[in-house]
């Protein structure tokens, strides 16, 4: 054990199941740990670092604005932030954005925008969301999440209904028009890397409209060209009234944010809701440079190609009995084992590959949206390896 661990382990939470590494510097789909052992990032940061590590634009977006102006609050405006908002209503078509720090807080705003709307349409019903979702770990947003994040929290907010995930029938029994709201993500990410199928999502998206029921997608972990496509949603021919972000959007840096129109966002007033460090100046240019270099270099259409070789390379290892199922769009794959996936994802660390395990039995791979075809080839062949050792 280094000094770093050492010290976490005395000083920090006991939160995290860490991985025995220890992790000092990055630069593009590699880093490096404190005894200089190189690695292939294949989690970026779990789906964060979309530009990978150190990439040259987010530096020097980093030290120019430093130079000139980090916080100044919300009570002012600021020239960065304004140029972001601006940005994400051209490329997603969406009018109005909210900057908060994080995809939780973006959770928590959506949540607060839809019980808003809800008292002004006069709706007394709940916010629904799906089962073995992810949505972050504050009470609201654990009353939208899966049951096991829920123990030994309650009591927990009333107003939030869980249904399970792609069963139509049940959005059918409890969609209505007194339901205020639908949160849902496109893939389930944390309760192991599950799409949603169109047949459930056409239904959905009927009956949210028929209703008068926001249709809320978290796209946290699905946003900026993940599953091959600027927004996980686009895979289906819907359209949210509200998208949550975070994650790649500041590409390393702390930011998140609610995209709505301009009806909708109307349902907050002056000091319904607000933050002290979201869309400051620092986060918003970090997070201008990083969507402008998104789409400069086309990384978008990258994820896309090296996603389909991604995921169809993984199929290949079908033919080991331990793997289950391949999951997933763009560069975000899961591959379901009959046995626990965290020795295996120990032993691709040792073998200088970063992946990590959802939902018990699953291999998430969220690589950089930068990864090529050799990186891909090597990860699998080191993976396959490991997958037939531990079928013996």
């Amino acid at each position: 054990m280094d000094h770093i661990q050492e010290k976490e382990k005395s000083f920090h939470f006991d939160l995290y199941r860490r991985l025995p590494v220890s992790l000092v510097k990055g630069k593009g789909t590699r880093v490096w740990d404190a005894q200089n052992k190189e690695y292939i990032d294949f989690l970026a940061g779990i789906a964060v670092n979309a530009l990978g590590h150190s990439h040259p634009d987010m530096i020097k977006a980093l030290h120019t604005q430093a130079d000139k102006l980090i916080h100044v609050s919300n009570i002012y405006y600021n020239e960065p932030q304004a140029i972001l908002a601006e940005s994400l209503s051209d490329i997603s078509g969406f009018e109005r954005s909210f900057f908060c720090n994080s995809g939780l807080e973006a959770n928590e705003a959506a949540i607060k925008l839809a019980r808003k709307y809800g008292v002004n349409q006069n709706k007394k019903g709940p916010i629904i969301s799906f089962s073995n979702s992810f949505h972050g770990r504050s009470i609201a947003s654990i009353s939208l999440g899966g049951k096991k994040l829920q123990n030994g929290f309650g009591p927990l907010p009333e107003g939030f209904l869980q249904l399970p995930y792609n069963d139509i029938d049940s959005i059918e029994n409890n969609i209505n028009k007194e339901t205020i709201a639908v949160f849902i993500e496109a893939i389930q990410g944390e309760g192991g890397i599950i799409p949603a199928t169109n047949k459930f999502m056409t239904r959905l998206d009927e009956l949210c409209r028929k209703n008068k029921v926001l249709l809320i997608f978290d796209e946290i972990q699905t946003g900026f060209g993940r599953t091959g496509k600027l927004f996980g949603y686009q895979h289906f021919n819907v359209l949210p009234d509200i998208i949550t972000l975070g994650k790649a959007l500041g590409g390393g840096f702390p930011i998140g944010a609610v995209l709505t129109s301009d009806k909708i966002s109307k349902n907050f007033e002056y000091g319904d809701h607000g933050t002290t460090f979201g869309g400051n100046p620092l986060a918003c240019a970090v997070a201008n440079a990083v969507l402008a270099t998104i789409l400069k270099e086309n990384l978008i259409q990258n994820a896309e190609v090296m996603g389909e070789s991604l995921i169809s390379k993984l199929q290949s290892l079908k033919k080991i009995s331990i793997v289950k199922d391949i999951r997933g769009k763009g560069l975000m794959a899961g591959v379901e084992l009959s046995i626990p996936c965290r020795p295996i994802v120990i032993k691709m660390l040792h073998k200088g590959y970063l992946i990590n395990c959802t939902a018990e039995k699953t291999l998430r791979f969220l690589p950089p949206l930068i990864i090529t075809e050799s990186e891909i080839d090597g990860m699998i062949e080191s993976l396959e390896g490991i997958l037939v050792e531990e079928n013996q």
